[in-house]
């Protein structure tokens, strides 16, 4: 049975938790952002220099495989730096993202050369960098809920008394 909260602590400190959760989110969304936003121009910059020298789908494959990596270890260094996850979980994680977003960045180019076949490169790279916008969204929930959870990642905080009393 919950023992009974005296007047305005469960206000109090749920109100604490509140503003730490948003915070957390805040902080991990921006980081996001500027990590995907960094790796969506790395991989439209290398597609298309790749381009030249390959066809769309090794141009892809190529390119996202180079910017998964980096990708994956900024994100665990900087948006997910308080989660439990090792490095060999996250970039395992994100390897099973990595063959989503190949699939699915790689379709949309496919798709558009067989609608536009002398569609020009920047053409091709403008639609891999949508669909990769699109693949981030659905990476940053995959990342966030399942490969970054556990010890310190639930989206409750423990209370002060509790983490008073088990570090001591």
């Amino acid at each position: 049975m919950a023992r009974p909260k005296a007047s305005g602590e469960s206000r109090a400190t749920g109100g604490l938790r509140s503003a730490g959760r948003r915070a957390r989110w805040s902080r991990e969304v921006g980081w996001f952002v500027v990590i995907g936003i960094a790796s969506t121009v790395g991989q439209a910059l290398l597609y298309w220099s790749l381009r030249g020298l390959w066809p769309p789908a090794v141009a892809n494959l190529v390119s996202l495989l180079v910017l998964t990596v980096l990708n994956t270890e900024a994100n665990r260094r900087l948006t997910f730096r308080h989660a439990a996850a090792r490095p060999f979980r996250a970039h395992l994680g994100a390897g099973g993202l990595f063959l989503l977003g190949y699939l699915v960045t790689s379709g949309a180019v496919l798709a558009f050369k067989h609608v536009d076949p002398g569609a020009p490169r920047t053409a091709e790279s403008l639609v891999l960098a949508a669909t990769s916008v699109l693949v981030t969204v659905v990476r940053f929930a995959v990342l966030r809920w399942a490969v970054f959870r556990g010890p310190g990642r639930g989206d409750t905080e423990p209370s002060p008394r509790g983490a008073a009393a088990s570090a001591g």
